[in-house]
């Protein structure tokens, strides 16, 4: 049976919903806004987050970005309902991070099979990234898990890929393909050459790596991934493109501006099993470290004991 959370402002939508997925066996929770969302999401992570894209306070958008934005609960798919059909909101929801989209009013029969198709793709994909063919998902954090049992502190690198988006809007999606797998392979030869065999390495999707080593490792870790990176960045675009240091691409805003080339920021935490809390806290404040650290300039290694 799956854990299904749904937020809606409007309580007939919630009560419909939860009636019509409830009868299909799944378990069901409904909450009415963005931030009683998120909060139920902090205490217990739902198998499938079902929610409205116009809500007064937190938008579904804002709600969706915030989960997403976590890295240990952004592999929680998304399923994006709203009474606007239109392509602007559509693509604003993708955008976000939505899985997948369903227009109201809708068929039951459409909801049950769209959140039937979503559980089966997670389940299918959780265990093992197609890309770099490390451990994702569940392993990740029944790694963690693993080392808060064992009581003694622990450091978790979360190594992320500076600019990505637009490296990968230039230089076209098979370099980009080639430079994530690339990039696992140089996380796992970083922590063989500078760390210790019990280590772990994992993927949360996209441009995001995480890996768990000692403390005393960590740094030395980081600074072998940003090593070897650079040789996978002179191996995808050449190294006259890596020596320019840079390339002009399109940002957020649709602008044209120069961008550096990629490079690796590293958020490293230093986790006292004492003060645990949960997975999802952890994971907010591993994504703060990397947006600070991502602040601080391309590159940057940020450590935090936590």
């Amino acid at each position: 049976m799956s854990y299904l959370l749904v937020v809606d402002d409007n309580e007939d939508m919630r009560l419909m919903v939860r009636e019509v997925l409830a009868s299909a066996g799944h378990e069901v929770d409904t909450v009415s806004n963005g931030a009683k969302a998120l909060q139920a999401i902090e205490q217990r992570e739902p198998d499938l987050l079902i929610l409205d894209l116009i809500m007064p306070g937190m938008s579904g958008i804002e709600v969706c970005r915030s989960v997403k934005r976590n890295p240990f609960q952004a592999r929680i798919p998304v399923l994006m309902l709203t009474a606007r059909g239109d392509v602007d909101h559509k693509v604003a929801g993708f955008e976000a991070g939505a899985d997948d989209y369903l227009a109201k009013p809708f068929d039951p029969r459409e909801l049950r099979a769209r959140v039937v198709a979503l559980l089966r793709l997670v389940r299918r994909e959780g265990d093992r990234n197609p890309t770099s063919g490390l451990p994702g998902g569940q392993a990740i954090e029944d790694e963690i898990q693993k080392r808060v049992k064992l009581g003694q502190t622990f450091a978790l690198c979360y190594f992320d890929l500076d600019n990505f988006k637009a490296f990968a809007d230039f230089f076209g999606f098979t370099v980009a393909d080639t430079v994530i797998r690339d990039t696992g392979a140089a996380v796992r030869e970083a922590i063989a050459s500078a760390g210790s065999p019990s280590d772990f390495v994992g993927h949360i999707g996209g441009d995001d790596f995480i890996a768990v080593t000692s403390p005393e490792h960590a740094e030395a870790v980081a600074r072998e991934c940003a090593r070897r990176f650079r040789a996978v960045a002179i191996r995808a675009v050449g190294a006259q493109a890596v020596v320019k240091g840079s390339f002009t691409g399109i940002d957020r805003e649709g602008r044209s501006r120069e961008f550096p080339i990629a490079r690796v920021s590293t958020a490293v935490l230093l986790v006292n099993p004492e003060r645990w809390v949960s997975m999802g806290n952890i994971g907010a404040l591993a994504a703060d470290v990397k947006r600070r650290a991502k602040q601080l300039g391309a590159g940057t290694i940020l450590v935090q004991a936590v």
